[in-house]
């Protein structure tokens, strides 16, 4: 087992802790949650960085991976719809994207075509893991604008315009491949 599929394994084992520490309430219970959640981020990075420059490309990695981070995102967005942070619509949205993508990258690689992550892809998973941070942190219900807009309100249009975005850029790019033969 590489390295690099270890610390994706890590993520993954890290999205129940999370969960449960958010769910679980004890003093200081959130705190601890937001460290694991944003751990479990760093390693979304490390895996990819360490797979790339140590040549530890596996086909596990490259299913997996994706896979933990949309675990990791689900989690944290059906605990902030349970809390009203964020509305289901939303939510609905950024999975909806999420499965999207992911549908179209497997039509793809059956067809032999690889879709590597886009810029806009990329921008919209560190968009996202930012707010949903924001969102664990005490300060998330911060007003902005005096009665009506909070930073949860700022987090949930920043994730679901880039999630807007990112889909459209791939399915205007790769949309094509969908085409029935």
């Amino acid at each position: 087992m590489t390295t690099a599929n270890k610390l994706t394994i890590l993520r993954v084992v890290l999205i129940p802790v999370f969960f449960l520490l958010m769910l679980v309430p004890f003093p200081g219970h959130k705190w601890l949650a937001l460290l694991v959640f944003v751990s479990a981020s760093l390693t979304d990075y490390l895996d990819g960085h360490i797979a790339r420059k140590y040549h530890q490309v596996t086909t596990f990695g490259k299913f997996m991976d994706p896979l933990a981070d949309k675990l990791l995102v689900m989690a944290a967005l059906i605990i902030f719809v349970q809390w009203g942070q964020i509305p289901g619509w939303a939510a609905f949205v950024i999975l909806t994207r999420e499965f999207a993508v992911t549908a179209l990258r497997l039509v793809a690689a059956a067809d032999g075509t690889v879709i590597a992550a886009g810029i806009s892809g990329k921008v919209k998973t560190f968009a996202s893991l930012v707010c949903l941070c924001l969102m664990m942190a005490p300060f998330h219900g911060v007003v902005l604008i005096p009665k009506s807009f909070t930073l949860d309100n700022l987090c949930v249009i920043v994730m679901v315009a880039t999630t807007l975005w990112s889909g459209a850029e791939y399915f205007l790019k790769y949309g094509k491949l969908l085409k029935v033969k």
